[in-house]
């Protein structure tokens, strides 16, 4: 009978044990929000594709998708419309893991960078990663100038309006009530997922 009661107790130790390297997993993944956009070809498809490809990655869990919005160009005026939105995601990569896993979502998606705010096939932008600031040469965050860009910061507005931007210290809704660039046409009836 004692062998019963020893039996149970280890079964009882190792759920515990499997609970706390459980938590610890998820105590060392990392939050991040990522801005998608595309102006090339089957829009929503290119956008469809870009999720897809994060939700099949074990590293990488989407926790919340924005509305899509249609808007008009940024920058060069001389191009068609784009679909934008933004996700937030939780991670076990690192920063540049995640920086240059999307990278490569965007080659293997058609993205070939011919001119700075040029049309695209897809764009994906690490915009905040936890609350870090990082530079160097090719990244930047949290992403350099968003505060300016409604067609990021509403649909930001709509999945985190508490989050507190690291760099200004203002929340993401007292951002969007400040004078930002008018780029949206429209929010559209698209689902990501």
């Amino acid at each position: 009978m004692w062998w019963i009661v020893l039996r149970l107790k280890l079964r009882k130790a190792d759920s515990n044990c499997s609970k706390s390297v459980a938590e610890k997993k998820k105590s060392n993944s990392n939050f991040a929000f990522i801005a998608l956009g595309t102006n090339k070809s089957d829009r929503i498809n290119f956008l469809r594709q870009a999720i897809l490809n994060l939700k099949t990655n074990s590293k990488v869990n989407l926790v919340a998708s924005s509305s899509v919005y249609e808007t008009k160009p940024y920058g060069n005026k001389n191009q068609s419309d784009f679909l934008n939105a933004v996700i937030a995601v939780k991670t076990t990569y690192s920063l540049i893991k995640l920086f240059n896993y999307l990278k490569n979502i965007e080659a293997n998606l058609g993205r070939n960078e011919t001119e700075k705010w040029g049309p695209r096939e897809i764009d994906l932008d690490l915009l905040f990663f936890n609350d870090r600031i990082f530079k160097n040469k090719k990244l930047t965050v949290p992403h350099a100038g968003i505060q300016d860009r409604d067609f990021v910061m509403i649909p930001l507005r709509e999945i985190a309006p508490s989050f507190i931007h690291p760099v200004l210290k203002k929340k993401i809704s007292d951002i969007c009530s400040e004078d930002i660039s008018n780029t949206i046409i429209r929010k559209t009836r698209y689902k990501l997922n």
